[in-house]
């Protein structure tokens, strides 16, 4: 490129400009229809919205619409600048114009349908947009014009396009400057470079909406930073919206079904039942009588989902690591139980918080998104069942409430609260949240006595891109030398994601012994939502790779609360806590069995384990676990595999098809 002539650097320079008047065009465009979609549906705003929280979500917004300018930017630069240079021709700049009339007409048709469809939604473009090819299209055109004046509708978007398209083609008419021409050939070398560096990084800034780091990107995942849900929607431009939309859509598409009828359903129910009959209400082979609590029934539960904390941590052979401490000395006091055979539901977060809400297996159905999941409660969800025990259930999420739509899932599964980053005060964080200590400080404060809660707490921290300030919080690298191998000792990222683990750790331990202190009578459940992050062995086994912690620690709780041959994983997790504090006789649902009701297997996604083994489902082999002490039994694989199935199935028709085998009902 630094071989152009010099007509060919002035040609390609008022080119760029071109493009970058086009794109600060579309980027003030996407603010205006943003603040437009504000002002229109400002009914929504809940009364305690503020312009600081205004002006927080167009902070946020021009930082996303970065990457949707930022695209129509790179495509009027490959097919008008790059072409230009190689074959001269004027009618490219025409390209460029028609390219940003496209991008205008598309956005403001976008803007004008996406009232309505928040209106219907409460959402801005989801994935039930996709569902509109299996609606009657009659119907749905005589239902547009009818209630939603369609026909004006599009009539409004014409003049608007009219409009912009004008102030676009006056906007690329105004003047561009000529290429700097310097008194040495060095200075021209030096800003032709610091040129080309530029463009270089420009898609990157875009890519990360204002940033060059993943660290600190803003995406439709994690841009619901603000306390109210219009002005979290008002955030995604139209095109990311619709990205978010296609996302979903492909996520709901490629879930997998099972080819099962009624008479294996009622098999399955049964073997899950633990008893043979025939009932045409899947519910009826959930239901359980308890046996009565374990223990003296707490003033509030705390169940706390730690990000990424995996079991191996915990294992002799690291203890000189010194990561884990905090979970080791709660596992150590007299009153605290711990499962080391345990699974998470799936290999991510949101599989994790699916199965420990909603009590179901992982069947790849991605509850969070399934409209069966905003119909209705599930019968297994962990929140309406702590309810009839007397619980105000709320859930605390470190990081932003649009992630994973976990708000709405949630408060659909019967939570009455849900508080999420933004709600609460935090000094530090990164793209994926709060920094765990400022969560759990407003859990902490947020506890009244008077009232018996159930707390749902799921961390953030230990998560890439690990910006914790660590030697702010007191972590000191020569503490976790000892256990580090030699390849590892001097690698500065490998120290920086164990050190996240230790402050994940020590941030957990501190809010444990902190609410055991001012709240005694309380009951802590402890878990993590996946492991498979971070391991320091080349080639770990199933067991470091996957397995998670469980712990129960509380007034009550001994080392004999559950049987030290017990093992399962996060769905048997809601019906453990009712058998520890329900009285006798009360009736729940649940897929998994109770850890205290002698529960031997636990499962999720692929990997099923006992308190022997660990192996994956569908195979014939299987690794002992190194916290097995003397012999070691292999479970009978044959077994494994009908109650793994039985499992999912009826966990599948239940999400998938309802409550009834005969769908007349």
């Amino acid at each position: 490129m630094f071989f152009f002539t010099v007509a060919k650097w002035e040609q390609f320079y008022k080119n760029v400009q071109q493009d970058f008047k086009l794109y600060l065009f579309l980027l003030v465009l996407l603010t205006l229809y943003r603040i437009g979609f504000i002002a229109v549906l400002n009914n929504n705003l809940s009364d305690m919205t503020t312009f600081k929280d205004i002006a927080v979500a167009l902070y946020y917004g021009l930082r996303i619409s970065l990457k949707s300018a930022g695209i129509v930017a790179l495509i009027s630069f490959a097919f008008c600048t790059s072409l230009d240079i190689l074959v001269k021709n004027t009618e490219l700049q025409k390209v460029r114009l028609e390219i940003g009339y496209v991008c205008i007409g598309l956005l403001t048709f976008l803007f004008y349908a996406r009232i309505p469809y928040y209106e219907q939604f409460h959402m801005a473009f989801n994935q039930f947009l996709f569902n509109t090819l299996n609606d009657d299209v009659h119907a749905l055109i005589s239902t547009l014009v009818q209630q939603y004046n369609l026909l004006p509708r599009l009539l409004m978007v014409a003049v608007t396009s009219i409009i912009m398209c004008r102030l676009l083609k006056i906007w690329l008419k105004t003047k561009t400057y000529s290429l700097p021409h310097f008194s040495s050939r060095y200075k021209d070398i030096v800003f032709r470079s610091l040129l080309i560096c530029i463009l270089a990084i420009f898609p990157t800034f875009n890519r990360f909406g204002g940033s060059l780091t993943y660290a600190y990107d803003v995406s439709w995942e994690n841009a619901g930073v603000t306390r109210d849900d219009l002005l979290n929607e008002a955030i995604l431009d139209d095109v990311q919206a619709l990205y978010r939309a296609y996302t979903l859509h492909e996520r709901l598409r490629v879930s997998t079904g099972l080819d099962i009828d009624v008479e294996k359903m009622n098999q399955y129910g049964s073997y899950l039942a633990g008893q043979d009959f025939s009932s045409n209400n899947v519910d009826d082979y959930l239901e359980k009588k308890s046996q009565g609590a374990k223990v003296p029934k707490p003033k509030h539960v705390f169940l706390i989902i730690a990000e990424s904390y995996a079991n191996w941590p915990l294992l002799p052979q690291y203890r000189d690591l010194n990561i884990a401490n905090g979970l080791k000395n709660i596992i150590a006091q007299d009153d605290a139980a711990y499962v080391a055979a345990f699974l998470p539901n799936g290999m991510g977060t949101a599989a994790g918080v699916n199965g420990l809400v909603s009590g179901f297996p992982d069947v790849n159905l991605y509850l969070n998104y399934h409209p069966e999941t905003y119909k209705s409660v599930y019968p297994t969800a962990l929140a309406p069942q702590l309810k009839r025990l007397g619980y105000k259930t709320v859930f605390w999420y470190g990081g932003p409430e649009s992630w994973e739509r976990v708000k709405d899932f949630v408060t659909a599964q019967g939570f009455d609260e849900f508080h999420a980053y933004g709600d609460f005060d935090s000094k530090s964080g990164n793209v994926w949240g709060s920094d765990d200590k400022y969560l759990l400080q407003a859990t902490a404060s947020s506890v009244n006595d008077d009232v018996p809660t159930l707390h749902v707490i799921l961390t953030v921290s230990n998560h890439a891109p690990y910006t914790v300030n660590l030697a702010e919080e007191g972590f000191k690298p020569n503490d976790i030398a000892g256990g580090l191998p030699d390849k590892y000792k001097n690698d500065q990222d490998m120290i920086a994601k164990l050190g996240h683990f230790w402050y994940a750790d020590k941030m957990l331990a501190d809010f444990v012994k902190d609410m055991r202190q001012q709240h005694p009578d309380s009951l802590f459940v402890i878990t993590g939502d996946h492991a498979d992050r971070l391991n320091i062995e080349s080639s770990p086994g199933l067991y470091e790779r996957y397995a998670i912690p469980f712990v129960v620690y509380g007034r009550g709780i001994s080392k004999e609360v559950f049987p030290a041959n017990a093992a399962g994983s996060h769905i048997n997790i809601t019906s453990t806590l009712i058998e520890l504090i329900a009285p006798k006789d009360f009736t729940y649902y649940s897929v998994g069995e109770s850890l205290t009701r002698n529960n031997l297997l636990g499962f999720n996604y692929g990997f099923w384990i006992t308190s022997d083994y660990i192996g994956t489902i569908g195979t014939e082999v299987g690794d002992k676990l190194p916290v097995t002490s003397g012999a070691a039994v292999m479970p009978d694989l044959v077994k494994v595999q009908q109650e793994v199935e039985a499992a999912r199935a009826v966990s599948w028709w239940r999400v998938q098809n309802g409550k009834y085998l005969n769908q007349k009902e």
